[in-house]
């Protein structure tokens, strides 16, 4: 790993004329930088030469390498290519020590250098987060921090919580014994909450010398908390004669475990029919004595919380009764529907209806002989109708029956009819009257 720049000035003469002869011969280098433990190629080119030796120093002027020949017994220099127009050499494992400027020299007259800086870089070690203790309360202060040593130049630290970059921290960099490298730390601090438990804080490290692959190091929060408690019912219409089941849903850390049911205050009322299963209520067949407050109340190592639920049993509705039909008595049919649940009466020929929420054979049974009487008043009162209408028709007319005034007298019949006030003389003063 290693960049290239030109470190040294090249003399305007010498830079115009690239000619053979020593006035047009100028070494050529470029400055390397390494990871520390890496390997260093360090290349020196000549573009014109007459045969003249070149040679590679180090920061403290030891002579390397001069031409192919070896000068320093360091078994990590290695000979890479020598020529008359190059001379270049490696470097392995690479330490900081190694850090500092060489020297590559054409053997002309005069000698001419060209110098090369070699760069190392101090990886940073495995960052470590320090300042949490398991468990932490909901609503304490959490300070945690991530420190790392060895880089150079100083590393970078950054934050994450839920992936997301916390940008509010503290920054602390310190030089090292070794004055070279460097030891970073951050600081993060905030309050935690029921949410934050199971959350992983992470703590990233970016350096050049990680080639685009940070460090990182992560700590998963473990956060206690109160319970916190719903009720849920089975059904949100309870009816009388159906179950009905409340489920005690409470979550918390420690987990709350187990639950505690109560009714206004008090013990259930009915264990039998109310039968308590783990988190569960539940009461087999509701009547209206079932009415009243359900509190069910949770509890760990941190507090308590309940909740309440306030029960109301309602009536089943009732089917109607059958349409009743009164059969003709002149010209007009009447036609008359009683509903239980309604006072409603309706002039037009039903049929009978019934209740789709209705539970199958079960009925109110004051409501039933309400019916039943209501029923039967008006069975009663249209017989009653009826038979004075059947009366009336048949003595149609009213007539004079008593005999004639003055027919007492008459000797016999037929002098008393022609005398009588009814006779066919008086025909014009009979009526007859039609209701």
């Amino acid at each position: 790993f290693f960049f290239l720049c030109n470190l040294s000035l090249v003399p305007a003469a010498a830079s115009k004329n690239k000619v053979k002869g020593s006035q047009g011969q100028f070494p050529l280098t470029q400055n390397v930088t390494v990871v520390e433990g890496g390997t260093a190629i360090l290349t020196c080119r000549v573009d014109q030469n007459d045969n003249t030796s070149l040679q590679w120093s180090n920061p403290a002027q030891q002579t390397l390498y001069f031409d192919d020949k070896k000068a320093l017994r360091d078994n990590r220099i290695e000979l890479v290519r020598a020529s008359w127009h190059e001379l270049s050499i490696s470097v392995s494992d690479v330490s900081l020590s190694d850090e500092g400027q060489y020297t590559c020299s054409l053997f002309t007259m005069p000698v001419k250098t060209s110098k090369a800086y070699l760069t190392v870089l101090g990886v940073p070690e495995k960052p470590q987060i320090s300042g949490f203790s398991s468990p932490v309360m909901e609503g304490d202060l959490m300070q945690l921090t991530c420190k790392t040593s060895g880089s150079k130049p100083a590393a970078d630290i950054r934050w994450f919580k839920n992936d997301k970059e916390i940008k509010d921290v503290k920054y602390l960099k310190e030089e090292d014994a070794n004055r070279k490298t460097f030891t970073v730390s951050s600081t993060l601090d905030f309050r935690v909450d029921r949410s934050d438990d199971g959350v992983a804080v992470i703590c990233r490290v970016d350096h050049e010398s990680l080639n685009a692959t940070p460090q990182v190091a992560m700590q998963v929060l473990e956060i206690h908390y109160t319970p916190s408690v719903k009720i849920i019912p089975s059904t949100p219409f309870p009816q009388e004669g159906q179950p009905l089941i409340l489920t005690c849903e409470s979550k918390g850390k420690p987990l709350p475990e187990p639950v505690l049911w109560t009714k206004d205050g008090g013990e259930l009322p009915d264990p039998d029919r109310m039968v308590v299963s783990g988190r569960e209520l539940n009461i087999l067949f509701l009547n209206k004595t079932d009415n009243g407050t359900y509190r069910c109340e949770a509890t760990n190592t941190i507090g308590q919380s309940s909740a309440e639920y306030v029960l109301i049993v309602h009536d089943v509705p009732n089917t109607l009764l059958p349409t009743t039909i009164i059969p003709s008595l002149t010209t007009a049919t009447v036609t008359t529907t009683v509903a239980i649940t309604t006072s409603t009466t309706t002039s037009a020929t039903t049929s009978s209806v019934r209740d789709p929420n209705a539970l199958a054979g079960q009925t109110g049974p004051d409501h039933a002989l309400i019916g039943g009487i209501v029923a039967v008043v008006v069975f009663v009162t249209l017989c009653s109708i009826f038979l004075l209408g059947r009366y009336l028709a048949r003595h149609k007319g009213t007539y004079l029956t008593n005999e004639a005034k003055g027919a007492e007298d008459a000797p016999d019949a037929d002098t008393a009819i022609i005398n009588a006030e009814g006779s066919q003389v008086n025909a014009e003063e009979k009526k007859e009257y039609f209701i």
